[in-house]
C-alpha cells in the first residue's frame, strides 16, 4: 500500500529526509519514530503530495505522488498535529463539509456523518459546536474527518500529542479499532508505549535516514540481544549449579529466584525447567522479562551518537 524508495527531500543545503525506503503492507500499522527535525512529517507531506520529492519516489496504492495526486489524496486521510478544526461549526457540519471536498453526494454525507459519529461516541454532539467540545472529542472528530471518505490508507502525526490521559486512552482505542479491514496506517509519534501499544512495525529515523525498520520483536531480538527469564520460588532460590543447556547464561540470583539470558527459549527453558522440578523445587513462575519499544529504540539511538 505505501513503498518508498530513495525517497528524499532537499530545502536549500539541508537534507530533510535522505534516502528512506519503506514498504507497508494492508493491514499493517507502521510507527514512524524519531527526533523532533528527524524527518517524520516532511516524509509524511511527501506521501500525502502535499511535498514534491527531490529525488526517489513514493508510491501510495499504486500511485506516484508526484504524477498522480489526486488519486494519492483519494486514498489517503491523514491526521496533522495542528487539526484545522472550525470552532463555529457543528461536528454533524464539520464532517459535510469535508464530505462535499472529497465529492460525497448528498446521502452518503448524512450517512457516514451519522456512522462516523456513532462510532467515535459522539452522535450526542451531532449539533453542539466545536468550540464547546473537550479535547478528546475534538481529536476523536478530527480522526472522524480522515475517515470521511473511506480511505484504505491513515496518516496519523501526534494524534495524541498535548492530550490528557484519559482523552488519550480514548483516541488510542479508537486508532487500534481502526486497524481491521486491511486498513494501512503510519503513525508518527514520539509515546513510545503508545507507539507499542498500537502498531506491528517500526522505523526510526535519525538525521532523514532510517536506522532500523522492522516488526517490533524483531527489532527487539537484533538489538537488544536474547530474552532474559525469571524463575521465582515458592521455598526460596537454592543457589546451585545446574546443568544449563547450550546459549543458556546464569543473569542474576536472589533469594527468591535468578534470571537467566536464553537465546533459544524452546529448546532451553523445558530443560531448565525440568532440572529445578527434579532437584525439588517449587516453581512460582517461569516467565519472560518484559523489553520495551523504548530499549529498542535507545539501543538503536545509541548506535550512531557513540
Amino acid at each position: 500500500m505505501i513503498q518508498t524508495e530513495d525517497l528524499s527531500k532537499q530545502f536549500g543545503d539541508f537534507w530533510a529526509v535522505d534516502g528512506v525506503n519503506l514498504d507497508v503492507q494492508p493491514g499493517q500499522v507502521l510507527a514512524l519514530l524519531g527526533q523532533n527535525g528527524a524527518g517524520k512529517t516532511t516524509t509524511i507531506r511527501m506521501l500525502t503530495s502535499v511535498l514534491l520529492p527531490t529525488r526517489g519516489r513514493a508510491l501510495i496504492g499504486g500511485h506516484d505522488v508526484a504524477r498522480e495526486p489526486d488519486k494519492v489524496r483519494q486514498l489517503v486521510g491523514v491526521l496533522t498535529e495542528q487539526h484545522g478544526l472550525y470552532l463555529r461549526m457543528t461536528g454533524g457540519e464539520y464532517l459535510d463539509f469535508f464530505g462535499r471536498i472529497f465529492g460525497l453526494d448528498a446521502d452518503r454525507r448524512v450517512k457516514r456523518t451519522a456512522e462516523l459519529l456513532e462510532y467515535f461516541g459522539l452522535a450526542g454532539a451531532t449539533r453542539q459546536r466545536i468550540g464547546e467540545y473537550s479535547k478528546g472529542m475534538r481529536q476523536k472528530l478530527s480522526l472522524a474527518r480522515t475517515l470521511i471518505h473511506e480511505p484504505p490508507i491513515l496518516l496519523l502525526d501526534e494524534p495524541t500529542s498535548a492530550m490528557d490521559p484519559e482523552s488519550a486512552r480514548l483516541v488510542r482505542t479508537s486508532i487500534a479499532g481502526l486497524r481491521s479491514n486491511l486498513r494501512t496506517i503510519i503513525l508518527c509519534t514520539h509515546n513510545l508505549v503508545e507507539a507499542e501499544m498500537l502498531a506491528d512495525h517500526v522505523a526510526i529515523i535519525y538525521r532523514g535516514s532510517i536506522l532500523v525498520n522492522g516488526a517490533v520483536d524483531e527489532l527487539k531480538k537484533k538489538l537488544l540481544g536474547p530474552a532474559t527469564y525469571e524463575v521465582r520460588m515458592r521455598n526460596g532460590w537454592r543457589t546451585g549449579i545446574l546443568n544449563l543447556p547450550p546459549g543458556v547464561d546464569l543473569v542474576s540470583e536472589s533469594e527468591t529466584g535468578a534470571r537467566f539470558r536464553v537465546a533459544d527459549a524452546d529448546a532451553a527453558n523445558p530443560s531448565i525447567l525440568q532440572q529445578l522440578i527434579a532437584r525439588g523445587d517449587e516453581v512460582i513462575t517461569f516467565q519472560e522479562m518484559p523489553r520495551t519499544l523504548e530499549e529498542v529504540y535507545l539501543a538503536a539511538m545509541a548506535q550512531v551518537q557513540q
